[in-house]
């Protein structure tokens, strides 16, 4: 009897997704939970496993967009098309003369010992889930790099995938060629509800940008002197996205507008801070909640950016992950950006933007020295937050990370606490 595979619910409020990606091919042989599809909702993805071993058959297309509960596919017990990677193990017996030129066919090439080629030997000692040695297969992925890549971890599909688009990122450029054409495909469900959320935050709010700079000099002292201690214990180094999620949750003490937002015509101030960490994810930017941040240590918030920072680059964030938020940080530094002006994430009333450390000349002490310099920008609602409470908020800040040890005295003068004035 077949059995079928509909579109599980991915979050409340949630009706249509998209059929992103069938990750087998129409009539193979699959296992029970092995990943067969991946599926695209306004808010996230994630893949679907197959419930039984058997035969799939597809009842929908990539890029199709298909009601949650819907049938996409069915199983049905028994043999079907070998998979790639199973090919050669289905072949019948080879003559003693075949079993001969096979084995010094084998032999490599000089040629492919010098690209690493993907030897059968090689591949089979690959700690890697089946699904991932077929695409490796499939791909022409060299499996001692994915192995250095990836050490001591089984490796999975997400784990190939992001490596070829790591490497297809690294690659030099091809030159445009005299042919002219266009590359049309349809956007994901996730893109398109994205564009509507940000179109929506330029009409329906009155957002301002805010800038101030910090002189990076007291942080990166500290992060050079105690990131290998720090890890040893923790395990994570010291990242500046903690640093500034630590110092935000103690600023927003003094400026708690800067955590509120609107609902219908009521104003919402919530009692906790719940951090959105806008990361970078295969397919675009992806913001995942750290919650109760307030509460966290900074090894204990270094931890969950970490993790984050895993899950998204691995496609393994739930929608839970993204739920929610009060106030949201996005490091543009990453990407080398200098200075921009990041777009609220609605409904909150506020955004934090990083941006790259660069030396550049500055007045100390009325000399002029050379330092450290990052600038930072805080977009705002100015229907929730008023100008005096979003530059003293980015003050705040700023105190903060040029002298870290405020916040050990939740952004009190430590020297003042000690001599008790």
């Amino acid at each position: 009897m077949a059995i079928e595979i509909r579109v599980p619910s991915p979050g409340e409020s949630i009706t249509q997704v998209q059929l992103a990606k069938w990750l087998v091919n129409d009539g193979e042989q699959v296992e029970k939970d092995q990943e067969v599809v991946e599926i695209d909702s306004d808010k996230a993805s994630f893949p679907v496993s197959s419930p039984e071993n058997g035969v799939i058959h597809f009842k929908a297309a990539e890029g199709d967009t298909i009601g949650v509960g819907s049938v996409i596919a069915v199983i049905e017990p028994g043999s079907g098309a070998v998979p790639a990677n199973k090919k050669s193990e289905a072949s019948t017996p080879a003559t003693s003369s075949e079993t001969a030129q096979r084995q010094a066919s084998s032999v490599p090439s000089a040629k492919e010992e010098r690209s690493g080629s993907r030897s059968g030997e090689s591949l089979e000692k690959l700690h890697a889930s089946p699904l991932a040695k077929k695409i490796i297969e499939e791909k022409g992925v060299r499996a001692n790099e994915l192995a250095m890549a990836y050490p001591g971890k089984k490796i999975n599909r997400n784990d190939v995938e992001t490596f070829i688009k790591d490497r297809k990122a690294d690659a030099p450029l091809s030159a445009f060629s005299n042919i002219r054409k266009e590359e049309r495909k349809k956007l994901t469900t996730l893109r398109l509800k994205l564009a509507e959320r940000l179109v929506a935050v330029k009409n329906q709010t009155a957002m301002l940008t805010t800038f101030n700079e910090i002189n990076m000099s007291s942080a990166l002292k500290l992060k050079d002197r105690y990131s290998e201690v720090f890890k040893q214990k923790y395990g994570v180094g010291i990242g500046f996205m903690s640093l500034f999620a630590k110092a935000v949750t103690i600023a927003i003490r003094d400026f708690p507008m800067v955590n509120s937002m609107i609902d219908g015509d009521e104003l919402v101030s919530p009692t906790f801070v719940d951090i959105g960490i806008a990361v970078s994810a295969p397919k675009g930017l992806v913001v995942p909640v750290i919650r109760n941040a307030e509460t966290l240590s900074l090894a204990e918030l270094e931890i969950k950016v970490k993790e984050y920072a895993v899950k998204a680059r691995d496609g393994k964030l739930s929608i839970d992950d993204m739920k929610g938020g009060t106030f949201t940080i996005t490091n543009g530094g990453v990407f080398g950006s200098l200075m921009s002006t990041p777009i609220l994430n609605p409904p909150q009333s506020a955004i934090l933007g990083m941006h790259k450390i660069m030396d550049r000349p500055i007045a100390v002490d009325r000399q002029v020295v050379v330092a450290p310099m990052m600038y930072i920008a805080l977009s705002y609602d100015h229907r929730v937050i008023d100008g005096k409470d979003s530059v003293g908020f980015l003050i705040k800040v700023k105190e903060l990370i040029e002298d870290p040890l405020k916040m050990l005295t939740m952004g009190e003068d430590p020297v003042t606490l000690l001599l008790d004035l």
